[in-house]
Protein backbone atom coordinates (compact mmCIF):
# COMPACT_ATOMS: atom_id res chain seq x y z
CA UNK A 1 0.00 0.00 0.00
CA UNK A 2 1.19 3.90 -0.81
CA UNK A 3 2.69 4.95 2.28
CA UNK A 4 0.38 8.17 1.16
CA UNK A 5 -2.58 6.55 2.35
CA UNK A 6 -1.49 5.35 5.81
CA UNK A 7 -0.93 8.61 7.34
CA UNK A 8 -2.08 12.05 6.93
CA UNK A 9 0.44 14.38 5.35
CA UNK A 10 -0.01 17.80 5.01
CA UNK A 11 -0.04 19.31 1.79
CA UNK A 12 2.36 21.85 2.07
CA UNK A 13 4.99 19.13 2.40
CA UNK A 14 4.97 17.88 -0.69
CA UNK A 15 5.35 21.58 -1.73
CA UNK A 16 8.27 21.56 -0.24
CA UNK A 17 10.02 18.63 -1.13
CA UNK A 18 9.15 19.24 -4.90
CA UNK A 19 11.18 22.33 -4.13
CA UNK A 20 14.15 20.51 -2.19
CA UNK A 21 13.92 17.57 -5.32
CA UNK A 22 14.25 20.20 -7.55
CA UNK A 23 17.07 22.19 -5.98
CA UNK A 24 14.79 25.18 -4.90
CA UNK A 25 15.53 24.15 -1.23
CA UNK A 26 18.72 22.30 0.28
CA UNK A 27 18.32 19.21 2.41
CA UNK A 28 18.74 21.24 5.72
CA UNK A 29 16.11 23.59 5.04
CA UNK A 30 13.66 20.87 4.47
CA UNK A 31 14.58 18.43 6.84
CA UNK A 32 14.09 21.53 9.21
CA UNK A 33 10.61 22.20 7.81
CA UNK A 34 9.80 18.82 7.95
CA UNK A 35 10.63 18.96 12.25
CA UNK A 36 7.51 21.83 12.31
CA UNK A 37 5.29 19.32 11.33
CA UNK A 38 6.13 16.00 13.22
CA UNK A 39 3.81 16.91 15.75
CA UNK A 40 1.02 13.65 17.39
CA UNK A 41 1.37 10.63 15.25
CA UNK A 42 3.52 12.02 12.72
CA UNK A 43 7.11 11.35 13.49
CA UNK A 44 10.16 12.28 11.26
CA UNK A 45 10.90 8.53 10.89
CA UNK A 46 7.08 8.31 9.02
CA UNK A 47 8.02 11.67 7.12
CA UNK A 48 11.28 10.84 6.17
CA UNK A 49 10.69 7.41 5.18
CA UNK A 50 7.85 8.82 2.85
CA UNK A 51 10.41 11.46 1.24
CA UNK A 52 13.78 10.29 1.37
CA UNK A 53 14.57 7.62 -1.10
CA UNK A 54 14.88 4.09 0.31
CA UNK A 55 16.49 2.40 -3.70
CA UNK A 56 16.31 -1.08 -1.79
CA UNK A 57 12.86 -1.11 -2.85
CA UNK A 58 13.36 -0.05 -6.33
CA UNK A 59 14.54 -3.14 -7.63
CA UNK A 60 12.00 -4.82 -9.47
CA UNK A 61 14.60 -7.07 -12.18
CA UNK A 62 17.42 -8.42 -10.05
CA UNK A 63 21.13 -7.50 -12.47
CA UNK A 64 21.31 -11.11 -12.08
CA UNK A 65 18.50 -12.01 -13.68
CA UNK A 66 19.25 -14.81 -16.04
CA UNK A 67 16.90 -12.90 -18.63
CA UNK A 68 19.04 -9.83 -19.19
CA UNK A 69 22.89 -9.18 -19.82
CA UNK A 70 24.30 -5.43 -17.91
CA UNK A 71 27.65 -3.93 -18.52
CA UNK A 72 28.78 -0.40 -18.65
CA UNK A 73 29.56 1.48 -22.05
CA UNK A 74 31.83 4.41 -22.69
CA UNK A 75 30.62 6.95 -26.01
CA UNK A 76 32.20 9.69 -27.83
CA UNK A 77 30.51 13.07 -26.74
CA UNK A 78 32.36 15.68 -29.32
CA UNK A 79 29.68 18.10 -29.00
CA UNK A 80 28.80 17.64 -24.78
CA UNK A 81 31.68 16.41 -22.54
CA UNK A 82 34.06 14.70 -24.78
CA UNK A 83 32.97 10.88 -23.76
CA UNK A 84 29.71 9.81 -21.79
CA UNK A 85 29.25 6.70 -20.31
CA UNK A 86 25.94 4.41 -19.60
CA UNK A 87 24.21 1.30 -17.83
CA UNK A 88 23.73 -0.98 -20.98
CA UNK A 89 21.41 -4.08 -20.92
CA UNK A 90 20.03 -6.08 -23.23
CA UNK A 91 17.80 -9.19 -23.26
CA UNK A 92 20.17 -12.59 -22.86
CA UNK A 93 17.57 -14.14 -25.80
CA UNK A 94 19.40 -12.08 -28.58
CA UNK A 95 21.83 -15.08 -30.55
CA UNK A 96 24.62 -13.60 -32.43
CA UNK A 97 24.27 -11.73 -35.06
CA UNK A 98 20.08 -10.54 -33.41
CA UNK A 99 19.15 -7.40 -33.42
CA UNK A 100 15.92 -5.54 -31.23
CA UNK A 101 14.59 -1.92 -30.87
CA UNK A 102 16.80 0.24 -28.41
CA UNK A 103 15.48 2.48 -25.71
CA UNK A 104 17.18 5.26 -24.17
CA UNK A 105 16.25 5.76 -20.11
CA UNK A 106 16.83 9.22 -19.28
CA UNK A 107 17.51 10.03 -15.40
CA UNK A 108 16.43 12.53 -13.06
CA UNK A 109 18.23 15.71 -12.02
CA UNK A 110 20.75 13.61 -9.77
CA UNK A 111 22.61 11.36 -11.82
CA UNK A 112 22.53 7.64 -12.38
CA UNK A 113 20.85 6.67 -9.69
CA UNK A 114 19.19 2.65 -8.70
CA UNK A 115 15.94 3.20 -9.44
CA UNK A 116 16.72 4.31 -13.09
CA UNK A 117 19.41 1.48 -13.71
CA UNK A 118 16.40 -1.09 -12.34
CA UNK A 119 14.13 0.61 -14.85
CA UNK A 120 16.57 -0.01 -17.79
CA UNK A 121 17.04 -3.47 -16.56
CA UNK A 122 12.75 -3.61 -16.89
CA UNK A 123 13.22 -2.47 -20.44
CA UNK A 124 15.46 -5.49 -21.32
CA UNK A 125 13.50 -7.55 -19.49
CA UNK A 126 10.37 -6.57 -21.94
CA UNK A 127 12.67 -7.49 -25.18
CA UNK A 128 14.31 -3.97 -25.80
CA UNK A 129 18.01 -3.71 -25.61
CA UNK A 130 17.92 -0.24 -22.97
CA UNK A 131 21.02 2.19 -22.38
CA UNK A 132 20.98 4.69 -19.24
CA UNK A 133 23.55 7.12 -19.47
CA UNK A 134 24.69 9.32 -16.24
CA UNK A 135 25.05 12.78 -16.77
CA UNK A 136 27.60 13.19 -14.28
CA UNK A 137 30.15 10.92 -15.66
CA UNK A 138 32.32 13.74 -16.58
CA UNK A 139 32.43 14.68 -12.51
CA UNK A 140 33.07 11.00 -11.79
CA UNK A 141 29.65 9.48 -12.09
CA UNK A 142 27.06 9.11 -9.58
CA UNK A 143 28.13 9.67 -6.18
CA UNK A 144 25.72 7.15 -4.44
CA UNK A 145 24.00 10.06 -2.54
CA UNK A 146 20.78 12.28 -4.13
CA UNK A 147 21.88 15.28 -2.69
CA UNK A 148 25.68 15.22 -3.56
CA UNK A 149 24.36 13.90 -7.07
CA UNK A 150 21.50 17.06 -7.73
CA UNK A 151 24.58 19.66 -6.59
CA UNK A 152 27.00 17.57 -9.29
CA UNK A 153 23.92 17.78 -12.24
CA UNK A 154 24.00 21.69 -11.32
CA UNK A 155 27.28 22.47 -11.35
CA UNK A 156 27.38 20.82 -15.67
CA UNK A 157 26.66 23.48 -18.01
CA UNK A 158 22.80 22.11 -19.31
CA UNK A 159 23.97 22.59 -23.41
CA UNK A 160 26.19 20.48 -22.61
CA UNK A 161 24.78 17.46 -20.73
CA UNK A 162 21.72 17.94 -23.78
CA UNK A 163 24.73 17.25 -26.33
CA UNK A 164 25.74 13.93 -23.91
CA UNK A 165 22.38 12.63 -24.41
CA UNK A 166 22.00 13.57 -28.15
CA UNK A 167 25.58 11.27 -28.44
CA UNK A 168 24.00 8.24 -26.61
CA UNK A 169 21.06 7.80 -28.42
CA UNK A 170 22.96 8.31 -31.55
CA UNK A 171 25.18 5.61 -30.34
CA UNK A 172 22.10 3.34 -29.11
CA UNK A 173 20.50 3.87 -32.56
CA UNK A 174 23.72 2.98 -34.58
CA UNK A 175 24.52 -0.22 -32.03
CA UNK A 176 25.41 -3.46 -33.50
CA UNK A 177 22.28 -4.46 -31.29
CA UNK A 178 19.83 -2.15 -32.39
CA UNK A 179 17.30 -2.82 -35.06
CA UNK A 180 17.60 0.99 -35.90
CA UNK A 181 14.43 1.95 -33.90
CA UNK A 182 14.76 4.07 -30.51
CA UNK A 183 13.08 5.35 -28.30
CA UNK A 184 13.35 7.61 -25.52
CA UNK A 185 11.71 7.31 -21.83
CA UNK A 186 12.70 9.51 -18.94
CA UNK A 187 11.57 10.53 -15.38
CA UNK A 188 11.21 14.17 -14.39
CA UNK A 189 14.59 16.24 -15.73
CA UNK A 190 14.66 12.85 -18.53
CA UNK A 191 11.26 13.87 -19.39
CA UNK A 192 12.40 17.27 -20.75
CA UNK A 193 15.19 15.01 -21.90
CA UNK A 194 12.59 13.29 -23.55
CA UNK A 195 10.85 15.91 -25.50
CA UNK A 196 13.95 17.43 -25.93
CA UNK A 197 15.39 14.27 -28.29
CA UNK A 198 12.14 13.96 -29.91
CA UNK A 199 12.76 17.92 -31.01
CA UNK A 200 16.67 17.35 -31.64
CA UNK A 201 16.92 14.60 -33.46
CA UNK A 202 13.84 13.37 -35.10
CA UNK A 203 15.74 11.01 -37.71
CA UNK A 204 17.32 9.30 -34.64
CA UNK A 205 13.92 9.37 -32.19
CA UNK A 206 11.11 6.87 -33.31
CA UNK A 207 8.74 6.91 -29.72
CA UNK A 208 9.39 9.32 -26.80
CA UNK A 209 7.52 8.35 -23.58
CA UNK A 210 8.05 11.41 -21.48
CA UNK A 211 7.53 11.34 -17.29
CA UNK A 212 6.42 14.66 -15.90
CA UNK A 213 8.94 16.27 -18.19
CA UNK A 214 8.67 19.88 -19.69
CA UNK A 215 8.74 20.22 -23.16
CA UNK A 216 11.74 21.37 -25.77
CA UNK A 217 11.97 25.14 -26.02
CA UNK A 218 9.90 26.98 -28.83
CA UNK A 219 12.51 27.55 -31.22
CA UNK A 220 12.80 23.46 -31.41
CA UNK A 221 9.19 22.02 -30.12
CA UNK A 222 8.05 22.47 -34.07
CA UNK A 223 10.38 19.64 -35.19
CA UNK A 224 9.06 17.01 -32.97
CA UNK A 225 7.69 13.75 -35.70
CA UNK A 226 7.69 10.80 -33.85
CA UNK A 227 4.40 9.43 -31.53
CA UNK A 228 4.41 10.93 -28.35
CA UNK A 229 3.30 9.22 -24.79
CA UNK A 230 2.76 11.97 -21.92
CA UNK A 231 2.57 10.17 -18.60
CA UNK A 232 1.59 13.44 -16.09
CA UNK A 233 0.81 12.96 -12.43
CA UNK A 234 -2.73 15.16 -11.77
CA UNK A 235 -1.19 17.36 -8.89
CA UNK A 236 2.01 18.16 -10.68
CA UNK A 237 0.40 22.03 -11.70
CA UNK A 238 4.37 23.33 -12.39
CA UNK A 239 4.80 20.91 -15.57
CA UNK A 240 1.12 20.14 -16.79
CA UNK A 241 0.43 23.67 -17.51
CA UNK A 242 4.09 23.64 -20.52
CA UNK A 243 1.83 20.93 -22.06
CA UNK A 244 -1.29 22.49 -23.37
CA UNK A 245 1.05 24.61 -25.56
CA UNK A 246 2.79 21.75 -26.12
CA UNK A 247 -0.57 19.32 -27.33
CA UNK A 248 -1.35 22.68 -29.53
CA UNK A 249 1.81 22.59 -31.63
CA UNK A 250 1.95 18.73 -31.87
CA UNK A 251 -1.84 18.92 -33.09
CA UNK A 252 -0.55 21.71 -35.78
CA UNK A 253 2.11 19.51 -36.92
CA UNK A 254 -0.33 15.87 -37.20
CA UNK A 255 2.21 14.88 -34.31
CA UNK A 256 0.37 11.54 -33.01
CA UNK A 257 0.17 11.97 -29.32
CA UNK A 258 -1.46 10.17 -26.56
CA UNK A 259 -1.31 12.43 -22.83
CA UNK A 260 -2.53 9.87 -19.56
CA UNK A 261 -2.93 12.31 -16.41
CA UNK A 262 -3.18 9.55 -13.43
CA UNK A 263 -5.33 10.49 -10.75
CA UNK A 264 -4.62 11.24 -7.30
CA UNK A 265 -0.91 11.37 -8.29
CA UNK A 266 1.99 13.52 -7.97
CA UNK A 267 5.27 14.56 -9.71
CA UNK A 268 7.57 11.07 -9.40
CA UNK A 269 4.77 8.52 -8.81
CA UNK A 270 6.62 5.73 -10.73
CA UNK A 271 10.04 6.05 -8.59
CA UNK A 272 9.21 2.88 -6.28
CA UNK A 273 12.09 4.36 -3.85
CA UNK A 274 9.90 7.25 -2.26
CA UNK A 275 6.50 7.57 -0.80
CA UNK A 276 5.25 9.46 -3.50
CA UNK A 277 5.45 5.88 -5.63
CA UNK A 278 1.92 4.96 -6.59
CA UNK A 279 1.88 0.99 -7.07
CA UNK A 280 -1.09 0.64 -9.21
CA UNK A 281 -0.81 3.98 -11.52
CA UNK A 282 2.77 3.29 -12.18
CA UNK A 283 2.05 0.20 -13.67
CA UNK A 284 -0.80 1.10 -15.13
CA UNK A 285 1.72 3.62 -16.80
CA UNK A 286 4.41 1.27 -17.96
CA UNK A 287 2.21 -1.40 -19.10
CA UNK A 288 1.49 1.47 -21.32
CA UNK A 289 4.74 2.79 -22.09
CA UNK A 290 5.87 -0.83 -22.82
CA UNK A 291 3.43 -1.50 -25.38
CA UNK A 292 3.55 1.91 -27.20
CA UNK A 293 7.36 0.97 -27.45
CA UNK A 294 6.46 -2.24 -28.98
CA UNK A 295 3.73 -0.60 -31.19
CA UNK A 296 6.26 2.00 -32.51
CA UNK A 297 9.74 0.37 -32.78
CA UNK A 298 9.05 -3.14 -33.53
Amino acid sequence: MNIQTKIEIPEEVFDWYDSYAHGMMDRREFMERLQKVAVGGLTMAMLTSAFIPDYAKAQQVNFNDEDIKATYVTFPSPDGHGEGRGYMVQPTSLAEGDTAPTVLVVHENRGLNPYVKDVARRCAKAGFVALAPDALHPVGGYPGNDDEGRALQRELERAKIEQDFVAAARFLNAHALSSGKTGVVGFCFGGYISNYLAAAIPDVINAAAPYYGTPASTELVGNVRCPILGQLAEIDERVNTAWGPYEEVLKANNVPHTIHIYPGTRHGFHNDSTGRFDKEQAKISWDRTIAFFNEHLS
